[in-house]
This record gives C-alpha cells, structure tokens and sequence, in this order.
C-alpha cells in the first residue's frame, strides 16, 4: 500500500464566474480553489502529496445519477447568451450558470472519480480532490445549492459498479443539508449517508422537512440516512466531536465501510458567512484523523462549500495534513457540548436506535419541543409575533460587517497556536526488538538502569511494596528513556514491553516529572494501581478489567469491570466512544499512556484501532505498554500509521453496555462532555 496522500487541482475548474448581480449566489467564486491551493503551497503541503491528474467524466459516468434530459439541458448553457443563462439558472435553487460550466463541472466529477480510482487501485492511501463547482446539493434532473453534478454521488455509484464496493461511507460535513446525495441513495442500503447541518427547524435554507433526525431512510435503506440537525448557530468543536463520538464513530464501525467518501464543505468553520458556526480549522484535522482507521484507510475527501477563504484555506490545509499523517494540533476552547447539540444529538440516537447494535442499550429520550425552537420561530417568551426576530439576512449581515479586518487578526493568532511541528521520528522502540520487521523505521532507544530509590520517589511509601519487584524496575529502565524523548518532542510516539502491567503508573507519574502537566493512563487487564496515582489529578486513569470486585471510583481515577470470559472487542469500541473519548478531550493530556495486559480478550486488530484512535489526543504524543511481547509488531505499526484491517465483526454484551451507561450517569457531573 502506498504510504502518501494523493492532491488533485486544476486551474481550469476556476474558468467560470458568476456574470450578473445575483446575491444569493455571490459567494461562489473562482478564489475559494486558489486560495485553497496557494495555502497548501505557503505550508510546503503540495510537495509532500503525489499529485494526481484530472480527466473530464464521460456521459455515462454522469449517468449514474443524473438523468440524460438533465444533462442535456445543462449541456446546452455552453452557448447561451448572459440573459439566457439568468432565465435558465432561475429554473433551479440558489445556482448558475456560465458558457463554461458544464466543461468545468465534467473536470470536477472527472476529478473525483481519479481519486477514487488511485485509493482503491493502491496507488496512494488517501487523498483530497479541490474541485468545483461543488456536488452535494444537485439531484437526479436538478441544479440547486451551487451545484450541478453531484461529484461525490457519482463516485460512490463509480466505485460500486468499478471495483464492486458492497459498503461505502458517506461523511457530509458541510453546514448545508446535502439533499441531493441523501435522495439518491435513502432506499440503499449499501451506502450508509451521515450529515449534520445547520437546520434551525426548517428555518434554514434548503427549508425541507427530510434534513430533519427522523429522515432516516426508506425501504432496504432504513436506519443508513443520519442527519444531525444543528438549531442554532454557533456549533463549537465539542458539538462536531460530540457528534462524532455517540453517532458517527459508532455507527461507521457496525457498518464496517470498504470505502469512505467525506462531501467536505468548510462553512462549518469560523467566519464563514453562510454558517456562522465556530468550529475552528484544527477540527476538522481531528475529524480526518478519526475516520483514517476505517475501511483500510481508503479515504477520499472532496471539496464541497467553505467561503471565508480563510478559513477555508487553513481548514483545507489540517485536512491535508491529518491525511498525511501529521500530529493533530490540540483544540482550543472549553470542550462542553452546548444544550442544543445534545438534544440533536440524542434524537439520533434515540431514533435510529432500532436500526443500530451500537445504540440499543441507551436511553430512548425524545426531546421533540428543541429549546431553540421559539428562537427559530421568531417568537419570544409571550410574545406570539416573529416580528422581534432578526431575518436570516439581517444576521448574516451582522456578523460580515463584525468580522472584517479583526478576523485575519484572530486567525494569524489562533494558527500560531495551533501550528505544531512534527518530530523527526514518529515512533520509538524501547529496549531490544531484533525480530521486528519494521525496526528499520523506529528509533531504538537503549534502556538504562533504574534504581529502587529513584523510583520510590515517584509513589508514596505506603505503596513501595511494588519496588520488590526487579522485573517492574527493569520495564521501568526502558519506559522512561521514551517517555523523555516523548515529552521533548524528539520523539511523537513509543512502545515497549512490560512483564508487569503496574508499570504504567509510575510511567504516568514520571511523565508528570519531565514535563507533562496532565496524562491519561488507560489500563487494559488487572493491575495494582499505588494510592496517590488515584488521587493525582495530573494522571487521568480509566482501567478496565475482569475481575469481579468492587474499585473505588472518584474523578480523576475510573474503573470499570467488563464481564468476564468474553471477547471484549465491542465492549472495548463501545466504551472508548461513549466514554474514554469524551473524558480524555474534556481532560486534554498532554501524555497518553496505553497499558496493554495479556490474555484480556481483544483482538490485535481491535487493540490496533485503539491505538489509533487515541493519537488524536496530546498531539499524538502516546506510550504504549504490552505485557504481551508478540502484540508488539501490530501496536508499532499502528503508531508508525500504516493503514490499518478491518474489523470485520464484533458482539456488544448487553451487560457490559448497561455497566457502562450506569458509569456514564454516575460521571457526568465532573464530566460535561458525557
């Protein structure tokens, strides 16, 4: 498998332009490509990615979706005259046309469909096609949005009759409701279609009942179409990676995806006019990173909307980026879900909840009156007039005429914050490996001796019991070599092996000595942890374990015991999503420590995808600990990111699942994330 990221961009999909005064479609310019373009230049991105060609797509690809009167009809605007294509876009919604449409339209499908055929013929890993005109919105026999070819439709229809794809994902982050892809495949159930959208009770544009939670599919395709509905501006990165954790990750790992397409719109981010929400550009890094362990990493992303060029350029940019392969930045901000996304989001859960083994165990809630609702009507406490309300217009304008010059202020601020340079080494080995088939591509750091003194200073007496142990002082002697080079950022990540899974607490408590001012320790299996870990709130411990007994819980120290004498794959995905996940970016470490023990039920494969899953926290900055010495090749090569398997089953055991949703409870009052 190729180990780069494959970049698409043509400078002829930005030969048309809008030729009339029309405003509803003014944000839609050539410079939303070249600003993209020359942003991944300034950062030295292009370089980095194999560029791939662009084709135009034939008839019959268009086909796929499109009807041929349509394509026609669109054909036909290559000669028209001004006036005659201002009559013809008005045929449609919010679009139009120019001469060079349709060429440029064939060069943005063609596009897209080259990046298809370069994943999932092995010649690049993943990739980001910058095309336009975007694709979402357009239907069967309709322009609308923007949009004349549905480019990321047509591919998953390309793929499926190309390369026999039984199960493609569908990721639409764009801030509008891409209707058009959900029409074209709410009855299949091969492609499984996630969006989330700023809806506002169908006061936002394109109006339509079916962007609603309980438009969930129809037919063989019921329970695969999910819209997340955003009512309120606003949405922040906990919202998006809210919705991430207790729907998308869920859902997309019971669908076991052989190929994963993201309708990637950017007027998500802060400052775009058209969505005035505030996810910031490092989000969508942190959105990538958490699609890239699925479906064997084939990943296309495709430019759909983004029209705060700023944004949109630095947005592009951490997409590429993460694709890459680069450390994801940390995220600024508080990270607590505002009111209205948790009531979107449990009205997914709640309504797919039949369709989903994921979600069957918890609370069905309907929060059927939003608390946004009177807002969106326009109708303030007593007051039955929407005459108070700001139109949508008016708003927009608002938040235009406040940004300006003070938002490339806060954008060359916020990007210096969250710009992190990757170390020169990804992934270093401590100890001895001679066997290891990828030791050529770590970095060997020798062990050093460490003595029952220096490391008694890291524990309470009354827990020095532990240093009796000669082999924990040795596994000791390789960890913190790594740990150091971890935390100085000579180094991003690390293994070792460990006779004694109690290792990892006095790893946690080093880290917190060199440098690390908040790490999360999550154990896998039976270990004795020393008294004043648990009660550090610099050390984060999550353990999970088998044995029946009873472990005082308290905030910053989290047991939780899984049923024994089952395979824990499920269970494990399970509580990563609905709870380590969320605590762990509410906690923002700075270190993370992953204390593998042996025989505990999980499957390599599983421990793999935790392990990738988890570098997108503290910048990817993880020490892994195996007791087990034969899992150490499957854990490197997850931290080296080779693509990883698929996990092509797993059983959720109702009784873990009711465990974890009563922990669940039982945190949220430290833990605004859950």
């Amino acid at each position: 498998m190729a180990l780069r990221t494959g970049l698409i961009y043509d400078e002829q999909m930005m030969n048309y332009n809008l030729l009339w005064d029309y405003p509803a479609c003014s944000v839609e310019k050539p410079e939303r490509l070249s600003a993209s373009y020359e942003k991944l230049k300034y950062y030295g991105l292009v370089e980095r990615c194999i560029p791939l060609s662009v084709r135009e797509a034939i008839e019959e690809e268009i086909m796929l979706v499109h009807s041929l009167d349509y394509i026609e009809a669109v054909k036909s605007t290559a000669s028209m005259t001004v006036e005659e294509l201002k009559t013809f876009s008005y045929n449609y919604g919010d679009v139009y046309f120019h001469p060079n449409s349709y060429q440029c339209a064939k060069v943005a499908l063609g596009a897209t469909l080259q990046l298809v055929d370069a994943v999932m013929l092995g010649k690049v890993r993943n990739g980001m096609a910058l095309v336009r005109p975007p694709g979402h919105h357009s239907q069967k026999s309709e322009a609308c949005g923007f949009c004349i070819f549905n480019n990321v439709a047509i591919a998953a229809n390309y793929a499926k009759k190309t390369y026999g794809t039984k199960r493609i994902l569908i990721v639409d982050w764009d801030v509008h409701h891409g209707q058009g892809t959900q029409y074209t495949f709410e009855e299949d159930p091969s492609v499984l279609y996630l969006s989330w959208h700023r809806y506002e009770d169908q006061q936002f544009w394109p109006y339509l009942k079916d962007s609603d939670y309980n438009a969930v599919g129809k037919g063989k395709g019921i329970g695969f179409n999910v819209n997340i509905p955003w009512n309120k501006i606003g949405m922040e990165n906990a919202d998006y990676l809210a919705a991430f954790f207790y729907i998308l990750l869920p859902l997309a790992y019971e669908f076991n995806p052989e190929l994963i397409l993201v309708s990637a719109g950017f007027d998500a981010a802060i400052g775009d006019p058209e969505g005035e929400m505030h996810a910031t550009p490092e989000c969508f890094a942190h959105l990538t990173q958490l699609l890239m362990p699925l479906a064997n990493g084939k990943l296309c992303v495709v430019l759909e909307g983004g029209y705060n060029l700023r944004s949109l350029s630095e947005s592009v940019c951490m997409t590429v980026r993460a694709l890459l392969g680069d450390p994801v930045p940390p995220l600024i901000g508080e990270m607590v879900p505002c009111v209205s996304a948790i009531e979107s989001i449990q009205n997914v859960r709640a309504v797919h909840q039949t369709y989903w083994n994921f979600l069957k165990n918890q609370d069905s809630i309907f929060f059927k009156d939003p608390s946004t609702k009177k807002l969106n009507l326009g109708i303030e406490e007593g007051d039955s007039q929407s005459s108070t309300a700001k139109t949508a217009e008016e708003k927009k304008a608002t938040m235009v005429s406040n940004m300006n010059q003070d938002f490339d202020e806060f954008m060359d601020s916020h990007m210096r914050k969250v710009l992190v340079l990757a170390p020169h080494v990804r992934t270093a080995l401590g100890g001895c490996g001679e066997k290891l088939t990828k030791l050529d591509q770590c970095l060997q750091v020798e062990e050093r001796k460490i003595t029952m003194e220096e490391a008694g200073v890291l524990i309470s007496s009354g827990d020095c019991a532990h240093l009796k142990d000669e082999y924990l002082l040795l596994s000791l002697g390789k960890m913190f070599p790594v740990i150091n080079k971890i935390v100085k950022r000579e180094v991003r990540n690390g293994v070792v092996v460990s006779s004694t899974l109690s290792s990892g607490a006095f790893a946690a408590h080093f880290g917190t000595t060199v440098g690390a001012s908040r790490v999360l320790l999550l154990l896998l299996g039976e270990a004795d942890i020393p008294t004043d870990v648990k009660e550090d709130e610099k050390i984060l411990v999550v353990q999970i374990y088998g044995k029946q007994d009873e472990r005082k819980q308290s905030k910053y120290y989290i047991p939780f015991c899984l049923k024994e004498d089952n395979e824990w794959d499920g269970d494990l995905l399970y509580s990563l999503f609905e709870v380590i996940l969320p605590l762990a970016c509410r906690y923002k470490p700075e270190l993370v420590i992953l204390a593998v023990g042996s025989n505990i039920g999980i499957q390599e494969v599983t421990l793999a995808h935790l392990t990738h899953l988890l570098q997108v926290l503290a910048e990817g900055r993880i020490l892994v600990i195996s007791q087990a010495s034969d899992l150490v090749e499957t854990l490197m090569s997850s931290l080296l990111g080779d693509p990883l398997s698929t996990m092509s089953s797993f059983v959720l055991q109702q009784e873990n699942a009711l465990v974890l949703m009563k922990l669940k409870r039982e945190l949220k009052q430290h833990w605004k994330l859950l």
